[in-house]
């Protein structure tokens, strides 16, 4: 469909049509009518307009209404309209007289929707009408028979036939042809189906047959209080202006087709201004508000800016010059904003600037902006536009157009075509903002919730792989964690909460919050998995209060492990999850016999169990999620031996062997996060344990200090010798006030020195501040204050507790095995 430069025939078709009589009554309605208001033909025909019209202050009765009418016949602005189930909706309407045989009056009024219109505002800062308001239309009505019975003095411009020569006969009648047959057959076609159509077509003037005229004609249903057409209408304009119309319509059209293909902010920055050189301007820059490319601090909205400008960053450029010379910064920079030019003025007040002669002389705001005045005058810019980009009353940046080698300045017409063209990209940009903001949210979510560094220690090796299915926003329920322990001890964790997303990753945050905080009480993985169970049922309890739930508890599964490297045992238990791979140092794959158990959160009450086994040393354990081994068209058994064969190749490194497994996956993409956590055992040598087992008396406290000191002595670690002989003195000596019978004593030298003390008695001990008159109650604060961190745990004999220090940057090596003392 053509169009001329002032007006979008989609717009038209898109307007509810409704005819009124000199009474305010309504005679005729349109499909479109009963989209936008609800009402249909049935209901409102031969029904006063205040049924839709509500009351103002300029138009308190129908009777007014039309009497407004009849003084703004032609003009078009803002009013309100009651839709069928009571909202008050703000339209653009026109209202157009019409007349018919001797001197009746009818009235067309056609409305829009108004939905977060762009700024039209002139240099003055009066409102401008949208295209199709400001634009000369012809209307005429024709009945069953297609013979014309109303229509308006602008008919007349557009096809040179009067009213008395066009009132009661049908087009054929009147310019007989081709062209005319082809309008009444969609007519005829209108009437039948109902719906609205848009056609070009030719005329040529009886004054003049040798000029050709373009009509843009949109043909609407009216129908009668039954339901039932009684006639059609036509609204055409003309659209044989210039070629120049068409091409910029073509760019609206085009506009419509690439903006909102990238969710890239810069992209979508870059397109907009392609999009308007050459046809618009020689020279067109996008400069973004900071915020909206990196998704980053609160959206800047309209009118807020105050004497603070929102800070810009330049995200298109586009020049008919070789290499964009026009341009005081590059692609990705920041663009400084002169508080005297008008660029400020568009920023603070939303409103869309033009100056048609750009003048750099003194005096002006150039004066205040020495880059910009320099590339004004090399580059010879004569015409200026400044467009602000809005969308949903944000601010999102502005579009600069300028021309340099086309001799016209800008006019009215090409800054209402550079607002449409805006407009337009004011949309894809909002949207790949607010993919920006989530992206951006996601990634720090995804930094915040799965570990930066894993952390072994002595006990294991790691490597690991995370690829969730979610790959637009990189975050998914999947996680995986390695928990130093004490005595050298280290915890092996992954957990998959149901679904992808930010909803699924914010879950997983909270268990996997939740796991650590369990294994620093030193649980066995068992009782591990049943605390976490019980916390997973109060969240969800709490939740379920919730409008949202952002953590789905039924689908949550987890597995559990401690591995002690002084031992070379592993102790596991899984809540639904599949069991790991474990590879020995020869390459033989197994996969152990461990109990299911049932998924978090289910609440059956079921108990979890443990499984322990011994591990030789250089062992290879595999803990993933069911994404890895689970495809459509595979089941959960062929993806585990597809993941044993890829782990068994002992030559290999764990980062290898972490690419080989997640290569072994079928090539479609993922439809579960998928994740891989590969840890490799180590031991400790019996040089690196010194253990002794005391009387349960105070000669134990000053045989544990000599003890300790002497095996310090020999992994040549003198000089933590102090602090670990007050830490041993005030932990036997709380051993042999509590508990009974023999109290044991171990030294463990790994990535730091552990001191334990373990004893009969089950009391959990508590840190306290002890008063001033108090003989007891320091031991513990010393051993806080002289360690890095302590701690105790249960064991089926009674606790043992345990602190630990650093090591020395570069400790002596050890000269003799520890002694053992019973």
């Amino acid at each position: 469909m053509a169009l001329s430069g002032h007006v979008n025939a989609r717009e038209i078709t898109d307007s509810a049509i409704a005819m009124l009589d000199d009474h305010g009554t309504v005679v005729g309605w349109t499909q479109a009518a009963e989209r936008l208001i609800g009402y249909s033909a049935q209901d409102v025909v031969g029904r006063s307009a205040a049924l839709v019209v509500p009351p103002s202050e300029e138009a308190p009765t129908i009777s007014a209404y039309v009497e407004r009418c009849r003084t703004r016949n032609g003009r078009s602005g803002t009013t309100a309209v009651r839709s069928r189930d009571g909202r008050i909706l703000h339209v653009s309407r026109r209202i157009s007289m019409l007349r018919g045989r001797h001197g009746a009056v009818r009235w067309l009024v056609s409305v829009t929707d108004i939905i977060d219109p762009p700024a039209r505002h002139a240099v003055s800062g009066r409102p401008r009408d949208s295209l199709v308001t400001r634009a000369p239309v012809g209307i005429a009505v024709r009945d069953r028979q297609l013979r014309c019975t109303w229509v308006n003095d602008a008919m007349e411009s557009h096809d040179g036939l009067s009213r008395t020569r066009r009132l009661g006969r049908r087009p054929i009648d009147t310019q007989p042809g081709f062209e005319t047959e082809a309008v009444e057959a969609v007519m005829r076609q209108v009437l039948r189906s109902g719906t609205a159509r848009v056609r070009e077509h030719r005329v040529w003037l009886p004054t003049n047959p040798r000029r050709e005229r373009t009509l843009a004609v949109s043909f609407f249903c009216l129908k009668d209080a039954d339901g039932r057409p009684v006639g059609v209408c036509t609204i055409s304009v003309d659209v044989s202006e210039s070629r120049q119309a068409r091409e910029r319509l073509a760019l609206l059209s085009e506009a419509s087709t690439r903006l909102g293909s990238t969710l890239d902010v810069m992209q979508a920055g870059q397109e907009l201004a392609d999009l308007g050189v050459p046809l618009l301007a020689d020279f067109v820059a996008v400069d973004l508000e900071q915020s909206v490319p990196f998704g980053e601090g609160p959206p800047v909205r309209i009118g807020s800016a105050g004497e603070r400008l929102p800070r810009l960053r330049r995200a298109g450029l586009a020049s008919v010059r070789q290499g964009v010379p026009e341009s005081a910064w590059l692609h990705g920079e920041p663009v400084p904003v002169s508080p005297a030019s008008p660029f400020a003025h568009v920023l603070r007040t939303g409103w869309a600037h033009i100056e048609r002669t750009l003048d750099p002389a003194p005096g002006t705001w150039t004066d205040h902006d020495p880059a910009r005045a320099r590339k004004i005058h090399e580059n010879g810019m004569h015409s200026l536009m400044i467009v602000p980009i809005r969308a949903r009353h944000t601010l999102l940046g502005i579009a600069v157009f300028v021309r340099t080698k086309h001799p016209v300045p800008f006019q009215e017409s090409d800054l209402l075509l550079a607002e449409e063209l805006v407009s337009r990209a004011a949309l894809s940009l909002d949207n790949a903002r607010q993919y920006a903001r989530r992206h951006a949210a996601a990634l720090a979510l995804q930094r915040n919730l799965l570990p930066r560094r894993l952390r072994g220690g002595a006990a294991v090796e790691t490597a690991s792989r995370y690829l969730p299915a979610d790959m637009e926003h990189g975050v998914g329920g999947d996680w995986f964690d390695v928990i130093p322990l004490s005595g050298g001890r280290v915890a092996l964790v992954v957990g998959d909460v149901v679904g992808h997303g930010i909803n699924a990753a914010a879950g997983m945050g909270r268990l996997r919050t939740a796991v650590r905080t369990l294994a620093d009480l030193e649980m066995p993985p068992d009782e591990l998995l049943a605390h976490l169970d019980d916390t997973v049922q109060r969240l969800a309890e709490e939740d379920s209060d919730t409008a949202e739930q952002t953590l789905a508890v039924e689908g949550a599964t987890c597995l559990y492990a401690v591995y002690d490297p002084l031992t070379r045992r592993c102790t596991m238990a899984g809540a639904g999850h599949p069991p790991p791979a474990i590879i020995d140092p020869q390459g033989r794959v197994t996969f152990p016999d461990l109990p299911t158990g049932t998924p978090l959160g289910i609440g059956l009450g079921e108990p979890f169990e443990s499984v322990e086994m011994e591990l030789p040393e250089g062992s290879l354990l595999a803990l993933y999620t069911d994404g890895l081994i689970e495809t459509r068209d595979q089941d959960i058994e062929e993806g585990m031996r597809r993941l044993g064969a890829a782990l068994a190749q002992p030559g290999r490194s764990l980062e290898e062997l972490c690419d080989l497994a997640t290569a072994s996956f079928p090539a479609q993409s993922p439809c579960d996060d998928v994740t891989l956590l590969l840890v490799r055992t180590r031991s400790l040598k019996p040089t690196q344990v010194a253990s002794w087992t005391l009387p349960g008396d105070q000669t134990a406290v000053g045989t544990a200090r000599d003890l300790v000191a002497g095996q310090l002595t020999q992994w040549g670690l003198e000089g933590l010798q102090d602090p670990t002989k007050l830490i041993v003195s005030e932990l036997v000596t709380n051993a042999v006030r509590h508990g009974t019978g023999p109290i044991g004593l171990r030294l463990i030298r790994h990535a730091a020195l552990t001191c334990e003390v373990s004893d009969s008695d089950a009391f959990s001990p508590h840190l306290r501040r002890a008063r001033t008159a108090d003989e007891n109650g320091r031991g513990l604060f010393l051993v806080a204050q002289m360690s890095r961190r302590w701690g105790y745990r249960l064991i089926p004999e009674g606790k043992v507790v345990w602190a630990e220090q650093a090591l020395p940057a570069a400790p002596a090596r050890a000269r003799d095995a520890p002694r053992r003392v019973r």
